[in-house]
C-alpha cells in the first residue's frame, strides 16, 4: 500500500482528522499510552501553535479537529514522535505480544523501523462552515456514547466534550466560537 491519497488542500481551514492504530489494536486502553498522545497534543498547541478545537481518543483511534498553515507536516511529526515513544514504552515494559503484533502488521515500505504503530494517512476532511464544524464536533464527542462506553459525552475522560460544557478537560483546547 502506498502513501495516503488524502490531502490537505487549503491550510487556512480547520480539518477533521482520523488516525488509527495499525490492525485496530486497542493501545489507548493503556493510560500511559493515551497520556503519550495527550502530551503530544499539548505540544502541538504550545510549541507548534496548532489550534486544537476538539479531540477524542478511543481505544484504537483518535479524531481531532485542528487548524494550522502547516498542519500536514506537523501531524506527520506528531505520528512519528508518538509512534516511537509508544514503541519505546512497550519495549521498556517488555510487552512482547503487542510488539509482535506491531511488527507483523508493519507495512513492507517501513524499512526504517521494526514496528509500525499508526496506519498510513490522516484522512483529513476540510471543515468549511460552522454547520459542518458543529456536525464533526458532535460526531467526535458522541463517539464513546455511540459505542456504549459512556451515557454522556462529558463522562469520557479522553475527549474535549467537557471543555465545551464549561469544564476543565484533561488538556486545554481552543474553543471554537460557533
Amino acid at each position: 500500500m502506498g502513501r495516503s491519497r488524502y490531502k490537505f488542500h487549503q491550510n487556512y481551514y480547520p480539518y477533521f482528522i482520523t488516525s488509527s492504530i495499525i490492525g485496530g489494536l486497542p493501545l489507548f486502553m493503556n493510560p500511559f499510552i493515551s497520556k503519550i498522545v495527550l502530551d503530544a497534543l499539548c505540544y502541538l498547541q504550545t510549541e507548534n501553535r496548532v489550534s486544537l478545537y476538539g479531540y477524542v481518543i478511543m481505544p484504537n483511534h483518535l479524531h481531532i479537529i485542528a487548524e494550522d498553515e502547516e498542519l500536514s507536516g506537523k501531524l506527520r511529526a506528531f505520528k512519528s514522535f508518538t509512534g516511537r515513544t509508544i514503541v519505546d514504552y512497550l519495549l521498556e515494559k517488555n510487552s512482547k505480544s503487542i510488539l509482535r503484533q506491531l511488527r507483523s502488521k508493519k507495512l513492507k515500505n517501513h524499512r526504517d523501523s521494526d514496528y509500525q504503530v499508526w496506519q498510513e494517512g490522516l484522512h483529513p476532511k476540510q471543515i468549511f462552515s460552522s454547520k459542518m464544524m458543529t456536525q464533526k464536533m458532535q460526531y467526535i464527542h458522541l463517539n464513546p456514547v455511540n459505542v456504549g462506553f459512556v451515557e454522556n459525552p462529558t463522562h469520557w475522560r479522553l475527549s474535549s466534550a467537557i471543555n465545551y460544557q464549561g469544564g476543565m478537560g484533561v488538556i486545554p483546547i481552543t474553543l471554537f466560537p460557533g
